[in-house]
């Protein structure tokens, strides 16, 4: 696939332009340098212009106090020549092969954070993993884990909460080794109660039988002589009845009372007992769910890894985690700034492998090692990149003074004249 590059670029009248050409290094770093308001961001804000189509128009375009509207001219390393120029500034582009022209032409090689490197740069860290997941195309499927991963997590949660109240209730509900197993039901004391009651009663109703006939044998004794038959026969049932009672046993209920009366107390305990027996279980069941929930989360997080790990990535040691960009280990504000934009640049390379160059403004915060360093993986990478730097030391590749390039021979620039009253 060829990717494209900027061979050079020729700008009048655009912002503070005056006439600028340059020729960029094909591969690796160059860095417009130059004081404040010479110029040095409208030569990128020309580039993004004449590419990326009207919507990177400045604002006041044609330079103030020239009577000549702006003239852009870029020529691309494949001979394709971009050009903005007239009265309204009109496109004409020149494809050598011939087959397409104009901003859609543009538009299959031009990628728009090429034109707008800080818009990438400058976004939140999730804005950032979400370009690079969606641009390798795993967006959606991680997004999909994401919510699964939270749910877990919100179900361990909630079972991690429930598991350590459980164990808590537990740890502070009294237990009674001496309670029995299970509840002491009274009915059944009150009905062993009740049968031994009437086992009494039956035996004083045996008691005043033989009082009633004892009493009948003394009647009879007084009749004997008119009931002597009669006498008989009661002497025998006399004898039975005695016999009959001799062994009979009153049982006590005192001990099944005492029972009654403590029934309650000792339930209390059981249930106390059976309580803390459920708490332990339930505290057991939930921390073998959170044990669970725990290795699914971490089998989800090994499938992201892995995901991303088999994911055509567009830097070595790019990936995301918890939802951010990460490069070699270290999320974005912990990066080196030549991390960073090797990150930005690698990332918009892949958005369209077609654009072999990035445009950088505002470079002067970081030291001359951060850009031999960051120049010298662009040119490795064959990568192309123009930068801006308030600065006129060695590291620039051209200096920009008052519109101009510095040391370049200038043409001459028409100037707006003002006229004065009573001058002709």
């Amino acid at each position: 696939m060829e990717t494209l590059k900027i061979n050079r670029l020729e700008i009048e009248n655009v912002k503070r332009v005056k006439s600028v050409r340059i020729e960029p290094t094909a591969n690796g770093l160059t860095v417009i340098g130059g004081k404040n308001n010479q110029g040095k961001t409208s030569v990128l804000d020309s580039i993004a212009w004449a590419l990326g189509g009207d919507r990177y128009r400045p604002a006041q375009a044609q330079r103030e106090g020239s009577i000549t509207p702006p003239n852009l001219r870029i020529i691309m390393d494949n001979g394709l020549i971009v050009e903005r120029k007239g009265k309204n500034s009109d496109l004409k582009v020149t494809d050598p092969s011939g087959k397409k022209s104009g901003q859609q032409l543009l538009n299959e090689f031009v990628e728009q954070l090429a034109l707008d490197l800080p818009k990438f740069i400058d976004a939140n860290e999730k804005e950032k993993a979400r370009i690079l997941l969606n641009i390798i195309g795993v967006g959606d499927r991680l997004a999909v884990m994401d919510k699964e991963e939270q749910e877990l997590y919100n179900r361990r949660l909630a079972v991690g909460q429930i598991a350590d109240q459980k164990e808590k209730f537990a740890k502070e509900q009294p237990y009674y080794p001496e309670a029995p197993k299970e509840l002491v039901s009274a009915t059944e004391l009150i009905r062993k109660q009740q049968d031994i009651l009437a086992q009494n009663g039956e035996n004083q109703r045996k008691r005043d039988k033989l009082h009633q006939l004892e009493q009948e044998y003394q009647k009879v004794i007084e009749e004997l002589e008119n009931l002597l038959r009669r006498q008989k026969a009661l002497e025998a049932d006399l004898e039975i009845a005695k016999t009959s009672a001799a062994d009979l046993t009153d049982q006590s209920t005192k001990e099944l009372e005492e029972s009654i009366l403590s029934i309650e107390e000792v339930n209390r305990k059981v249930r106390a007992n059976l309580d803390k027996d459920k708490a332990e279980e339930d505290a057991k069941e939930y921390r073998r769910q959170y044990r669970e929930l725990t290795k699914q989360i971490e089998d989800m997080r090994q499938s992201k890894a892995d995901l991303l790990n088999n994911a055509d990535l567009p830097l070595p040691g790019l990936s995301v985690k918890e939802g951010e960009l990460t490069y070699n280990g270290f999320k974005w504000d912990s990066m080196s700034g030549s991390d960073q934009l090797r990150v930005a640049t690698a990332i918009v390379r892949k958005l369209n492998p077609r654009c072999g160059f990035v445009l950088l403004d505002k470079l002067e915060q970081m030291d001359t090692d951060t850009l031999n360093e960051f120049g010298q993986w662009l040119e490795a990478e064959g990568l192309q990149a123009i930068a801006t730097r308030v600065s006129t030391g060695g590291e620039c590749s051209i200096i920009i003074e008052d519109g101009y390039v510095l040391g370049q021979e200038n043409p001459v620039v028409e100037e707006k004249k003002e006229w004065k009253a009573g001058v002709f």
